[in-house]
């Protein structure tokens, strides 16, 4: 949408119909590009016109409402991460945080969302809570002590399925509107980047505090980490996206120089990493922990070009950014090429495992989503698409990758067991 805005600035009617039909998603997008057009008539006009309408409500919304719901989202989700403590859980025994810390943080920013939103059906609300209760109970009643790969795998994959209810939340359950699901891709690069700003000034401030009380004979290490840091960790990803809500022209000056910066660095890295297996002789076909690390990046590289696509502008200067995101799809692509030849053989060597059909399911999905991605591009620099069709084939792709990890998370344990 923001391109369609600058394209349209001088059609003040479609320029009102697109405002009328989604308000929301037209002023993120409006002051995401607002500092590169700040000195035309029509931008300031309508940033006039958005900060009128929106400056008395948001005041009250800071003061009154957002704050306070953050404060007891973080109370709440620092309650739910002390449960061990709280009921003395024997964690050697009970893997409490390897199965509840992901549903804790992503139910504290569902819950968020929902008030953000302003959500007042319980529909919405009964859904949203049974969706996280539902493989809540699940989870924490699968086999403990010596799991199987098969609940191991469950455990992997929980945080993905959950962070897929987390997106319907926070698109407001509709699933047809492509736009939504963009901003919420958006949503989570700022996210990351902000939730490691904050999580490096807080790693400096107890670094500070531990220092300090040191210094006058108090040993503060464990009190910290039991309670500061803890809790803090859970935090962060709801302050995180306070800001990125509250404070949207700051995270969108942010967000396109990180992914300026990373990309080719990115690629550069890929490249000489390709040739660097050549010369050492590294075998994913034979060697699994090789082909372990081998696919964490693949799904690495793969989550920096979905977040560079979604800071990426159609403007003449993103040229460059736009070829280096398609050569970086396409290495990207053979590696994945790669890594599916490698499993392939390995299941032939040495048969079926959970471990092999989980990874392998997951590298075709990301083969079939990259080469799409891969295809949009070329059309892109030929001129024949524009850089947003991009965009709507990586939202159409998230229901997919859902799917897959419902079938993981549910139903791996039951097909191959769970001793």
């Amino acid at each position: 949408m923001r391109d369609l805005i600058k394209n349209k600035l001088g059609d003040p009617d479609l320029l009102e119909q697109m405002y009328r039909e989604n308000p929301d998603l037209f002023s993120s997008e409006f002051r995401a590009i607002y500092p590169d057009l700040e000195q035309t008539e029509a931008v300031r006009f309508w940033k006039s016109r958005l900060d009128y309408g929106q400056a008395p409500v948001k005041a009250v919304g800071i003061i009154k409402m957002d704050v306070y719901v953050l404060v007891l989202v973080c109370a709440l989700s620092g309650f739910l991460i002390k449960l061990p403590e709280i009921f003395s859980i024997d964690l050697e025994k009970f893997p409490f945080y390897e199965k509840n810390a992901a549903l804790i943080v992503l139910f504290g920013l569902s819950l968020y969302a929902l008030r953000t939103n302003m959500v007042q059906s319980w529909r919405k609300i009964a859904v949203t809570l049974l969706a996280f209760i539902i493989p809540a109970i699940y989870i924490n009643l699968l086999p403990t002590g010596n799991e199987a790969d098969a609940i191991i795998l469950a455990y992997l994959h929980l945080p993905l399925l959950m962070w897929s209810i987390y997106g319907l939340v926070y698109i407001d359950f509709d699933l047809k509107d492509l736009a939504k699901r963009i901003v919420f891709i958006r949503y989570n690069g700022d996210l990351a980047i902000l939730g490691a700003i904050i999580m490096i000034s807080g790693g400096i401030l107890t670094g500070i505090s531990i220092g300090l009380f040191s210094a006058i004979d108090i040993q503060a290490e464990t009190f910290y980490t039991t309670y500061v840091v803890i809790i803090g960790l859970v935090s962060v990803p709801v302050v995180a996206t306070y800001i990125v809500r509250n404070y949207p022209s700051l995270t969108n000056k942010i967000a396109p120089v990180i992914a300026g910066i990373f990309s080719p660095l990115v690629l550069i890295t890929l490249v000489i990493y390709l040739l660097s297996i050549m010369v050492s002789g590294k075998d994913p076909y034979n060697d699994r922990d090789f082909l372990l690390v081998f696919n964490g990046m693949l799904l690495g590289v793969m989550a920096i070009i979905v977040f560079s696509v979604s800071e990426t502008s159609s403007g003449k200067r993103q040229s460059l950014n736009r070829w280096i995101l398609l050569i970086l799809t396409g290495v990207t692509l053979i590696i994945d090429l790669v890594a599916l030849s490698a499993i392939f053989y390995r299941l032939g060597e040495y048969g079926i495992t959970p471990n092999r059909i989980a990874v392998l399911g997951s590298n075709l999905l990301i083969f079939g989503n990259l080469l799409q991605i891969f295809i949009d591009f070329i059309r892109v620099q030929l001129g024949k698409s524009h850089i947003d069709v991009v965009e709507r084939t990586i939202a159409r792709y998230l229901p997919v990758y859902t799917l897959w990890t419902i079938i993981v998370v549910f139903g791996f344990p039951l097909f191959f067991g769970m001793k």
